[in-house]
């Protein structure tokens, strides 16, 4: 899954990967959660023929999408991710991800190893540094007293073989030369994009250990992703075959 995320990127640099419109000075962001705004990107409203203006643009929405026939959101689960493998199926996410697909733009994510009944924290990023982008679903929901909430969820799949001893998930990454593809929800039906939701190669991202800090929302600095000493991980044991006995107490 991916429940905590990084923006460390200047609105300049946002606005040149994306080729978005203007965006307001922001700060960098070290330890984005769950119902906190989150900036994303999706197609610009038509333009004038010939307008200069960008073919896109960038918005902030509510990180945990609520779909638009929710009665009461509060009675529902907190969607901050949806499932690749079953995305199309569930009610939640079926519309918008044939209507409503957006990028989620970033420069890494917090993942979490559990070795017996503790977690140790890692800040995934793609190596060498750098912006990227999440597959993420934009939902508009309208509240009882008329005004408008956007949310959205990011999409995840099976992690890579990197990241897979720290957890089975990870967010779904769309590379910059398939961004035009993901947005284009005109032309491209959701089957024409399901090659794009699958785990990025290997040597994609490296995995930073870092402190249990990044565990409270509040703390926010550049300090949650300073790499530290992690523990080596608690090896499973060994399943046993039928007959077989343990090494310490296996007779020679």
């Amino acid at each position: 899954m991916c429940g905590r995320f990084t923006l460390i990127a200047t609105p300049n640099e946002v606005e040149d990967i994306f080729a978005s419109i203007d965006l307001e000075p922001f700060p960098p962001r070290y330890n984005i959660a769950p119902t906190q705004p989150v900036l994303v990107v999706l197609p610009a409203p038509p333009r004038e023929p010939g307008s200069n203006l960008p073919d896109r643009q960038a918005v902030l929405v509510r990180w945990g999408l609520i779909p638009s026939w929710a009665k009461n959101p509060a009675d529902m689960p907190l969607m901050i991710n949806a499932r690749a493998e079953t995305v199309l199926e569930k009610a939640a996410f079926k519309t918008a991800m044939r209507h409503r697909r957006v990028l989620v733009p970033t420069t890494g994510f917090y993942e979490w190893r559990r070795d017996g009944k503790t977690r140790q924290p890692f800040f995934i990023r793609p190596k060498g540094g750098g912006l990227i982008a999440f597959a993420g679903l934009m939902e508009s929901f309208s509240e009882p007293g008329g005004s408008e909430i956007d949310t959205a969820a990011i999409l995840t799949t099976s992690a890579n073989e990197t990241l897979a001893p720290i957890h089975d998930r990870m967010p779904v990454v769309i590379k910059r030369e398939d961004f035009a593809r993901w947005l284009d929800c005109r032309t491209q039906e959701p089957r024409d994009v399901l090659d794009l939701l699958k785990p990025v190669q290997p040597d994609f991202f490296e995995a930073i250990p870092v402190s249990d800090r990044v565990n409270k929302v509040a703390k926010l600095g550049p300090d949650l992703i300073e790499r530290v000493e992690a523990p080596a991980a608690v090896p499973k044991p060994k399943v046993l075959k039928k007959g077989e006995e343990p090494d310490q107490l296996r007779l020679f």
